[in-house]
């Protein structure tokens, strides 16, 4: 029997705090492209990772659990390291795809992580399976565009 637990809770809010990163970091990608499918392409993942925080967040609610708001500090610095890297290379879109095709592999892997470490109730344990495997999806679409580019 799988319970609710603050380490549930902790793991969540962890998941989450990398979705609301990988959210601004597409954004930002979306910005600093003017190739239209890449630029389409970067705005629908920064749109879906809101929706996955949204259900995250809804979830994490569910359990009367704290809702930690807010992106890693890491993270800001990683997308003001894209800001300079697009402003001083040529190869501006093909290093936003490769640095998208690293997030979504660290993203699948801490799904992984979560989904194997903790005994999480079914309605937790569906959502993030839900979200691994669209994650997975996309990245296949990821790297059938790196091959384009």
């Amino acid at each position: 029997m799988s319970t609710y637990t603050q380490e549930v809770g902790e793991k969540l809010n962890g998941l989450l705090e990398k979705t609301y990163d990988a959210e601004k970091g597409y954004k930002k990608a979306s910005e600093n492209t003017d190739n239209k499918v890449l630029k389409d392409f970067f705005a629908k993942k920064s749109s879906q990772r809101y929706d996955f925080g949204y259900q995250l967040k809804n979830e994490i609610a569910s359990y009367g659990q704290k809702i930690e708001n807010g992106g890693s500090i890491t993270a800001a610095t990683h997308r003001a390291w894209m800001d300079v890297k697009a402003f001083l290379t040529s190869d501006n879109e093909e290093s936003m795809l490769e640095e998208a095709l690293r997030g979504e592999k660290a993203a699948i892997e801490e799904y992984k992580n979560v989904l194997a470490e903790t005994a999480l109730p079914k309605s937790t344990s569906d959502i993030l399976n839900q979200q691994l495997s669209q994650i997975q999806l996309d990245l296949s679409k990821e790297k059938v565009m790196e091959n384009i580019m």
